[in-house]
């Protein structure tokens, strides 16, 4: 009887697959040797393969551009990278090599704008879509890149105030604007109504009595997205269908809307048997929006999507060593890894998410249940298959083996690093807030100090490596040869 860890992925998978194969006992990933990258780096080590984002960006280009042009479809397709997923510097560059659209999340994300200009990696021509609470500071830096000369910048109302507040510091030049629609979420939500756009019932009179009276105010965009993704079900296409409603009733009162927007959320692969049909998805998109449009009489709106996870996901990995193993009971062993889980892939346990785990080596050794532990102290730190604790198969080894157990989270190229906090950087580059220290002397009075004030752009961009330069081309050939 089979009953090695190889034996059981062959008889339940398909393997070899995309991105991961064995050679020489060792697994490989987009045809890297992780046995040579231990060699020479040690663990924990995580990166990232730039070359996946291309693929990736590609195959949605072509995907969409094919069902355009078989449907007859008039409109275009701008594909925008959603920024807030990865901001590393080489992440966003390799991503622009491929000729995408950008989409911001925070004030931050102006300058970081304004620093891609500065360095010839954008033109002004570039499609830049800001989403996102707005605060002041926000909104005067997206009119500074109108006054700046960026022609397609356009700006989503999430809510009614917040075109209160654009007005006070607009000015009389045009600003594009799109705005947002708020979904119902799922059933199982805490919540019934997103917290994100304005209520669809809201939005005619909205634009009917704060836009179109504007001569300063151009309304270019409808964004609708679903936060649980691009699913084929009927919560996602009655959802989708109700924001083409709106879209076709828009349309007929605004001449200038042009574009629906439907956000971000294709899956990314998070196990070997992952099966989706980006290819039928697509189709469906373009052929429901035709069809209503055409139903409608008006023109079929050009489509924008923000793809973030599933233009980096895929890309990035986190290799660990096993350091101990131990068996707490009759029923129950722990692989010890040399690192925190909370600290590298805070979605594992914050909201459960799950990424591809394999052994790095020892295939050929028989296969056991067990829970993955991190180093920290935290209960919550640790992952496992499923929610409610069942346990993740991996090889069984002995601790009079010479070599240790290596293993790795692949797909973990999104989000994993802001939410962390790496070196300092937070989700959608959001500053850590000024930390003041409070104490009373010896007299009871009260003695207060900045001990850090907030966090500025020169901070985030050193930790994103947009103050260093690129890696010298002996150093990118060495990287080739692995």
């Amino acid at each position: 009887m089979k009953n090695s860890y190889f034996d059981l992925i062959e008889q339940s998978y398909y393997f070899p697959q995309e991105s991961f194969d064995l050679r020489d006992g060792y697994l490989t990933f987009q045809g890297i040797s992780l046995k040579y990258l231990i060699e020479k780096y040690g663990t924990p080590f995580r990166f990232i393969y730039l070359p996946k984002i291309g693929d990736q960006i590609k195959k949605a280009k072509n995907l969409f551009n094919r069902e355009i042009s078989r449907n007859n479809y008039k409109g275009k397709y701008y594909y925008c990278y959603c920024t807030k997923c990865n901001h590393f510097h080489h992440v966003i560059n390799e991503a622009l090599k491929h000729d995408v659209h950008l989409e911001t999340s925070s004030s931050f994300d102006i300058d970081l704008i304004e620093r891609l200009w500065d360095d010839k990696r954008i033109d002004k021509n570039r499609v830049l879509v800001h989403n996102g609470y707005k605060t002041n500071e926000y909104i005067e830096k997206i009119i500074r890149l109108r006054d700046a000369g960026f022609r397609n910048s356009i700006t989503i109302l999430d809510s009614v105030p917040e075109l209160t507040r654009i007005e006070k510091l607009l000015g009389r030049k045009k600003l594009k604007v799109g705005i947002r629609m708020a979904i119902n979420e799922e059933p199982q939500s805490a919540y019934y109504t997103s917290r994100l756009g304005i209520r669809p019932d809201d939005i005619i009179d909205f634009y009917k009595q704060r836009i179109r009276p504007k001569k300063n105010l151009e309304l270019k965009m409808l964004h609708f997205f679903v936060d649980s993704g691009i699913k084929d079900s009927l919560y996602y296409w009655g959802e989708f269908r109700k924001a083409l409603d709106l879209y076709v009733n828009l349309k007929k009162e605004c001449p200038t809307l042009e574009a629906l927007n439907i956000g971000g959320g294709f899956p990314i692969r998070n196990h070997l048997g992952f099966e989706y049909s980006y290819e039928t998805m697509i189709g469906e998109i373009v052929s429901n929006i035709k069809e209503v449009c055409t139903t409608a009489g008006v023109d079929e709106p050009d489509i924008y999507t923000e793809f973030g996870r599933y233009t980096v996901g895929e890309s990035g990995a986190i290799i660990f060593e096993v350091l101990e193993q131990k068996k707490q009971n009759d029923t129950e062993t722990w692989y010890i890894i040399n690192n925190s889980l909370m600290n590298t892939i805070p979605d594992a346990w914050s909201i459960h998410e799950k990424f591809i785990l394999l052994p790095v080596n020892k295939w050929n050794n028989d296969y056991r249940r067990v829970n993955i532990g991190g180093i920290s102290c935290d209960h919550s730190d640790y992952y496992n298959s499923e929610d409610l604790n069942q346990e993740v198969l991996l090889p069984a080894f002995t601790n009079r083996e010479k070599e240790p157990l290596y293993i790795g989270f692949f797909h973990t190229g999104a989000y994993q690093d802001s939410i962390s906090g790496y070196g300092g950087i937070k989700h959608c580059l959001i500053p850590s807030p000024s930390h003041i220290v409070i104490d009373r002397d010896e007299k009871g009075n009260i003695i207060d100090y900045v001990y850090r004030n907030e966090q500025t752009v020169s901070d985030m961009f050193q930790i994103l490596g947009y103050s260093d330069p690129e890696p010298s081309d002996s150093k990118k050939n060495e990287i080739r040869k692995i």
